[in-house]
């Protein structure tokens, strides 16, 4: 009987010990995901949430899942932009991307210490240094069209250092660092708004598509249309055209044509230089200093910010209600202008994957930091609670009249 009861005792120690064992692991684990957890805000004083203006961007989707490798270098995107030095921030406007919006944002909506000039009337605003009459902005609403109208990558970076020393001839003695960003949309999306703005009368004609020191002959580049517009085509007729700039036209616009022989079909077979246009754009795409999505307004906002350390005044909006979303295609239609647009599609789901890294790594950091921060303070505040009253007295307290006269008595 004593060995069955002793036999028994010992099963019941076990089971405790086992117990102990498994709610002390638990409950270490739930601290340890406390303080490590990325994205989360039990780190918080009291469990509230940190008190900034983080909550105004959409969280984090945890469940997204990388397509491409990106190291960490492409993920960190803070730059020592210098306002007050040499630094320019040149904004690659890609037609109907939403530009226009972002380039007022840039002119009318961010809070500098001198705030650009923009008066009524006026297509461009004056964006000077704090510290000297010279632009730090280069784009459509502060130079105008300098380099031409929409111009592209390669046109831009030929173009744009030699504009600034005609403009501004007191600077070449310090060479400039430029900073180019721009936006990129849903091709289909971007495709069709295209079409319905040039079905109300737009051209681009004026566009000069320079490459290697000249324009394309009309050989090279010949026009969709006869007569002064395009006005009142069918989105069939849009797409009909081969020679139609709207195919393609992200990747064109972000790669290096010198490549491929500019605008001369002719210069190597079609499949490589599709095939080099488009790993051309990912690397320039890549290398800017900055990139937003049309689709993702709030997003494209918290990454500039952080990226040039610039803070907007108005939160951007996100409008999903635009032409293009007035049209109604079938699923053939859609699938002809996917077709059209390969290689649109293709650096658009590589834009889209290296963005929604960026946005990840950046909200993940800056809740990391700011979980750190808090336990600091927590420690720092347990610290000074566990101090005897008189070590927490203030320093340079004056002592009484009383306490010094006991004191002497002593």
């Amino acid at each position: 009987m004593r060995r069955r009861r002793a036999g028994g005792r010992t099963m019941v120690e076990r089971a405790s010990k086992f117990v102990l064992v498994v709610a002390g692991s638990a409950c270490f684990m739930l601290i340890l995901y406390q303080y490590a957890g990325p994205g989360l805000s039990l780190g918080a004083p009291g469990g509230r949430a940190p008190p900034d203006d983080l909550d105004l961007f959409p969280t984090p989707d945890p469940h997204y899942e990388k397509k491409y490798y990106f190291p960490v270098r492409e993920l960190e995107r803070s730059l020592r932009f210098d306002m007050k030095g040499d630094d320019v921030i040149v904004f690659l406007h890609i037609q109907k991307t939403g530009g226009t919006t972002f380039g007022r944002h840039l002119v009318q909506n961010v809070r500098l210490e001198v705030p650009c000039d923009c008066r009524p009337g006026q297509k461009k605003c004056t964006c000077y240094r704090p510290n000297r009459r010279e632009t730090w902005l280069f784009s459509r609403f502060s130079t105008g069209w300098s380099c031409g109208l929409h111009a592209d990558w390669t046109e831009l970076t030929n173009c744009v250092p030699g504009v600034l020393d005609r403009r501004d001839p007191a600077a070449l003695r310090t060479p400039r660092k430029f900073y180019y960003i721009t936006l990129l949309r849903d091709p289909v999306s971007r495709y069709l708004s295209e079409w319905r703005h040039v079905q109300r009368g737009a051209t681009w004609k004026t566009s000069l598509h320079m490459c290697d020191g000249r324009t394309p002959t009309p050989e090279e580049l010949p026009p969709c249309y006869e007569g002064t517009d395009w006005s009142g085509c069918t989105l069939q007729e849009f797409m009909d055209c081969p020679y139609n700039l709207a195919n393609n036209r992200q990747v064109r616009m972000l790669a290096d044509l010198s490549l491929v022989g500019c605008y001369n079909l002719s210069f190597i077979p079609e499949g490589k230089r599709a095939q080099l246009l488009l790993e051309s754009a990912k690397k320039n795409l890549r290398g800017m200093a900055f990139f937003g999505l049309t689709e993702f307004q709030r997003k494209t906002q918290y990454l500039f910010e952080r990226t040039f350390n610039l803070k907007f005044i108005r939160p951007f909006m996100q409008y999903n209600s635009t032409r293009a979303g007035g049209v109604e295609v079938d699923e053939d239609t859609i699938r002809r202008i996917e077709e059209l647009n390969d290689l649109d599609m293709q650096l658009y789901d590589y834009a889209k994957d290296l963005f929604q890294q960026r946005y990840q790594y950046k909200r993940q950091l800056e809740r990391r930091e700011q979980r750190l921060k808090s336990r600091e303070e927590r420690l720092l505040h347990r610290a000074k609670e566990a101090l005897p009253r008189e070590d927490a007295e203030e320093p340079g307290r004056v002592p009484t009249e009383d306490y010094m006269s006991h004191i002497i008595e002593k």
